[in-house]
């Protein structure tokens, strides 16, 4: 009966991919934490072409294991336990937070493309025709308008959507001034904030949110509201012309690739994510490529807002940290004021 369920937990070891770097001599396993947006891209596209490259390039199978959260409750996982080989997560505070638990202890900007593996922007998706007639960030203030968007407290997107919406009218206030004003930034966010409705823990609850029938507006990646468009579900995609560059980034998590025995086959899966097959199959998605090539081959499916912004205007993830998100943050204490 032993050697019985000896066989048995080996089998079911090579089926399941186990927690070990090497469940056998001719298998290899991975454990990709991620942020809940890309999941159809690696799943349908990325991992099973990977998985084709490294049979053919080692004779070995690769197993992934995957795991997909909000950003921010991705990076706690890891941080606590989870042992993902690889983090691949909204926003770079997230990636610092390994880095400060010694969990990355390389310079994962030292990377191809500053470490970042895909871009986005936050725009706005409406009801089919648009309704409401939204055309901007100020129509977000209206009376009549219910918005959606996830928590910053738990979402990287929801960090994206807030300093989106925070640098907007910093922008707006320094074209029509030529000085951006803080002070109105904040009550402007203020104001949206105050017609939000439903505030999910991920970006991809908040779309499944929206698409329940709740709110008027949801403010959200561009890229899920093109693979909304993909399934052929009917939206109104709205573009401000102030937002912002959204940059998603990607490391081996090098604790644990050392525990496991697997840092060959992470680092050769994160090279092959930078690649232009990988990131051509990103851009089916809907995301914006790091790969300048393969961005202008898809220019007209992605145009450039005319008043785009990075984090860098807000002063670096740091500094944006410490001012929306802190515990005496504007957004913070827009969100204890209000009570929603």
């Amino acid at each position: 009966m032993r050697i019985f369920r000896r066989l048995v937990c080996l089998g079911l070891l090579g089926l399941l991919a186990g927690c070990g770097g090497h469940t056998d001599t001719v298998s290899d396993t991975l454990t990709l934490g991620a942020y809940t947006v890309p999941k159809e891209v690696y799943q349908r596209e990325l991992i099973p072409r990977f998985q084709q490259l490294w049979k053919q390039k080692t004779g070995r199978d690769l197993h992934v294991q995957q795991s997909y959260m909000a950003s921010g409750a991705q990076s706690r996982a890891i941080v606590q336990g989870f042992e993902a080989d690889i983090a691949a997560l909204s926003l770079e505070a997230d990636i610092e937070r390994l880095r400060d638990a010694r969990l990355i202890t390389h310079d994962w900007q030292e990377a191809q493309h500053r470490g970042f593996i895909t871009r986005s922007i936050v725009v706005m998706m409406a009801r089919p025709g648009n309704p409401k007639n939204i055309q901007g960030w100020e129509d977000l203030t209206r009376e009549d308008v219910d918005v959606i968007y996830p928590s910053p407290r738990t979402s990287g997107g929801a960090m994206w959507v807030v300093n989106a919406i925070y640098g907007s009218e910093l922008k707006r206030t320094e074209i029509e001034t030529g000085s951006a004003d803080p002070l109105a930034a904040g009550n402007f966010l203020a104001a949206v904030q105050s017609r939000v409705r439903v505030m999910s823990k991920s970006g991809r609850a908040s779309v499944t949110t929206f698409e329940t029938g709740v709110g008027d507006v949801l403010l959200t990646y561009e890229n899920e509201a093109l693979l909304r468009q993909k399934q052929g579900k009917e939206f109104s995609i709205i573009v401000p012309d102030e937002t912002i560059l959204i940059e998603n980034p990607i490391a081996v998590v090098d604790a644990n690739v050392e525990r496991h025995g697997n840092r060959e086959v992470a680092e050769a899966f994160v090279q092959f994510l930078h690649s232009a097959e990988a990131q051509r199959a990103f851009a089916r998605y809907g995301f914006r490529s790091v790969n300048a090539d393969v961005a202008a081959e898809f220019a007209t499916v992605f145009p450039r807002p005319p008043r785009l912004f990075d984090i860098r205007y807000l002063g670096g993830w740091k500094k944006a940290t410490d001012l929306l998100y802190s515990s005496r943050g504007v957004w913070t204490r827009i969100f204890e004021q209000q009570g929603n």
